[in-house]
């Protein structure tokens, strides 16, 4: 097994807070004056309130990606477009260090070119851009593999060039750190790589997402039936086949809600359910979120195997804000915790990738990677 180097950083905490963060006149990235919250679940300040960009250092090569559990962002570039659009309120570079590890890129073919958008807003990206970046990222973290979702946004009908620049852009960027094949790989296969998942018709560029366990109610209508979605499908991931990925998507909109209303209301809550299992190995899949929390993305990243120290220390260019229990609770001085002797995952040797079903393998060709 690889020698652990997961270690948190995060604003020390004040004797006697009253817990909650708020800064008035805050600017997000989108240059819009916000409210900014935070607490251990929710947080929509411009930049996270702990880091953890090794997480993925001390767990075994052996272990397939399906096996973990693995912190991701819901349209994760979606930081224009006010409250009714914005998503998210961390950078990509932020969102990495705070140790991220799915992405969720929407792109519409532009003038030649893959340009990252939410519904009809342009967010000021490329994919070419997106993809030097994680990879910029890659570089100085080795221990760690990135999962990319990358669709076209909204298309009436699938543009004919889509694929065909996709193809050309993994290709000229990826400079061979990107996973392009059906199968699921093991840890020790994708680090240092990007591992794209797609849903394209006629081309394999990577996983294919409609195989994988999926479940995204984003259309909400009430804020209790989506959070018992996402419950039900995070307990199937924990107890089902561990050869299958679990994507649950805990984000939503809809016609009397935003982004981060379903966020402040799912988030907690997510908290809360995972936090009963805390200390314990759990595979709760890919849990894919708007404006996360540090104390959610930990409960997250633990749950593979929990280590027997850690210390917490200021994260840079984080306001020494205190985090607050979701529900209130808290607040004064943080108690000290301890930690878990770290689970075998496996053994060292490789084995080969997770194959997908037959029906997926033989369906489209393979695109030349």
């Amino acid at each position: 097994m690889r020698r652990s180097h997961r270690s948190w950083s995060a604003p020390p905490p004040r004797q006697g807070s009253v817990g909650l963060a708020r800064r008035r006149g805050a600017h997000s990235p989108g240059g819009t004056e916000v409210r900014c919250w935070r607490s251990a679940a929710f947080d929509c300040m411009p930049q996270p309130a702990a880091c953890c960009p090794d997480w993925m250092a001390g767990l075994p090569d052996a272990v397939p990606l399906s096996h973990l559990s693995i912190p991701g962002t819901h349209d994760s570039l979606s930081l224009f477009g006010g409250r009714r659009l914005r998503c998210q309120s961390w950078g990509l570079e932020a969102q990495l260090a705070a140790g991220i590890r799915f992405l969720d890129v929407r792109c519409k073919l532009a003038r030649g070119e893959l340009h990252v958008y939410h519904l009809c807003t342009f967010q000021r990206a490329s994919l070419r851009g997106v993809l030097r970046r994680t990879l910029r990222f890659l570089r100085a973290h080795p221990s760690e593999a990135v999962l990319m979702r990358i669709k076209e946004e909204l298309p009436i009908f699938p543009r004919p060039g889509f694929t065909s620049r996709l193809h050309r852009c993994l290709l000229e960027e990826g400079q061979g750190r990107v996973w392009c094949q059906e199968e699921v790989p093991t840890l020790g296969q994708a680090r240092g790589k990007i591992v794209v998942l797609e849903a394209l018709v006629q081309e394999v560029l990577g996983i294919p997402y409609e195989q994988l366990s999926i479940s995204d109610a984003w259309n909400v209508l009430s804020l209790e039936r989506k959070w018992a979605r996402a419950q039900r499908h995070l307990e199937r991931a924990a107890s089902g086949d561990p050869a299958t990925m679990h994507l649950t998507f805990c984000s939503g909109n809809g016609l009397f809600t935003c982004p981060e209303e379903v966020a402040r209301f799912v988030n907690p809550r997510c908290y809360q359910h995972l936090r009963r299992r805390r200390g314990q190995p759990v595979r709760w899949g890919v849990v894919i979120m708007d404006f996360p929390g540090a104390g959610l993305l930990r409960l997250i990243v633990e749950s593979n195997a929990p280590w027997a120290s850690g210390h917490i220390t200021a994260a840079p260019g984080t306001p020494t804000v205190p985090l607050r229990h979701p529900h209130g609770r808290g607040g004064g001085r943080r108690s000290r915790h301890n930690w878990p002797v770290p689970v075998s995952l496996g053994t060292d040797a490789a084995p080969s990738p997770t194959p997908l079903p037959k029906d997926v393998s033989t369906r489209r060709a393979k695109a030349g990677f």
